[in-house]
């Protein structure tokens, strides 16, 4: 059955733009990277709480949480964990085209898994954030235990404790956070005011 089109309707699909437009916000990926332990997804958590007292919609995505669905069947070889990024980049690209903030947090070892990582999303649309802390501050945070576990040699090649695995330090990040210096509440402040610094909050 045709239905007459009405004057304020589009005739196409529905684009970036008249979905940003509905939430009022423009989507974008904030890409949280550092050791495992430096504070990545307290902060996101906190940035979330931050954005929905300002009323926007943003959403978290956790590196162990795809391991436990998407990427349930990857390793952690070097290509499997460049397949974890570019999975875990393009499930952020439908966030960010949904006109969503997404907050990913992602160890992201290697430079080149990041830029590969910003190129699928989108250069303009993506937010690169490292979070310091030195490995010491990291290993007697171990909120996981995986380093513990690492050490008693029930994890192989873990980053940062393995050659083959070491870290990768961005060297032109976005936003830099130092969660030796700042707490979690300071740095989400940080990545809040990125985020609105060339789209003030409502």
């Amino acid at each position: 059955m045709e239905t007459q089109s009405s004057g304020n309707d589009p005739g196409g699909p529905i684009r970036h733009e008249d979905r940003s437009q509905l939430l009022g916000q423009n989507g974008l990926v904030v890409w949280f990277t550092g050791l495992s332990g430096s504070g990545k997804t307290t902060i996101a958590q906190e940035v979330e709480r931050m954005l929905f007292s300002r009323g926007r919609l943003s959403y978290i995505l956790d590196g162990d949480a795809l391991r436990q669905g998407l990427n349930a069947g990857l390793g952690f070889s070097e290509e499997d964990r460049t397949e974890n990024i570019r999975r875990a980049a393009h499930v952020a690209r439908l966030f960010q085209d949904a006109g969503i903030i997404a907050l990913a947090c992602f160890i992201s070892p290697r430079i080149a898994m990041r830029d590969m990582a910003r190129q699928i999303v989108s250069p303009a649309r993506f937010l690169e954030v490292y979070v310091k802390a030195g490995l010491e501050t990291c290993m007697a945070r171990d909120p996981k235990g995986q380093y513990r576990q690492a050490l008693e040699g029930k994890i192989r090649d873990y980053t940062g404790l393995s050659r083959e695995q070491s870290y990768e330090i961005p060297l032109q990040p976005d936003l830099e956070l130092d969660t030796e210096q700042r707490t979690a509440a300071e740095c989400a402040r940080m990545v809040v005011d990125e985020i609105f610094k060339n789209e003030p909050p409502r």
